[in-house]
């Protein structure tokens, strides 16, 4: 799986990204102008240990992305998407898209990417959940629907034995 984060501007939010990431083996691309730089605090903190574990491109501007991911399906996520992110079949390589936190994937990216773009329902007038929420709730529907390949699916007690 590939998290793609265009124009990501709060570093938080990138960090605990990567660290969903790297539990998950999948890889994050992010589209620059980024809002922070790589090597801030912030980032480390929200991704703790996990970052250097992490499989991380960063590309200079969205068509550099597509220059060097020819024919990849990507997935826009948006609040303003006609479906539900659970109403596509992800593939085991596709790229989930998300935009920056304060505007979204540009509706010119949208527009001409309408038939893969989805959305996570929510009620009410709420504006939109945040980043890093949407990207675990998306890519985890995604890996579901991929059989968790190669996930541990149980997990141990430190003291005790499941019965």
């Amino acid at each position: 799986m590939n998290i793609v984060l265009y124009e990501p501007e709060m570093p938080a939010n990138t960090g605990n990204i990567g660290r969903t990431c790297v539990a998950t083996d999948t890889r994050l691309h992010l589209i620059e102008p980024l809002g922070f730089k790589l090597n801030e605090k912030a980032i480390k903190r929200a991704g703790l240990d996990y970052w250097p574990k992490l499989d991380v491109t960063v590309y200079s501007d969205f068509q550099d992305f597509l220059d060097r991911n020819p024919g990849a399906k990507i997935y826009m996520a948006t609040t303003k998407a006609p479906k539900t992110y659970t109403e596509v079949e992800y593939e085991p390589d596709c790229f989930i898209m998300f935009g920056p936190e304060s505007r979204g994937i540009p509706e010119e990216i949208l527009l001409e990417n309408q038939e893969t773009c989805v959305r996570i329902p929510m009620w009410g007038d709420i504006r939109s959940l945040n980043l890093s929420n949407s990207v675990a709730i998306i890519l985890y529907e995604a890996l579901r629907q991929n059989g968790f390949e190669n996930m541990k699916l149980e997990g141990k007690l430190t003291k005790y034995d499941w019965k």
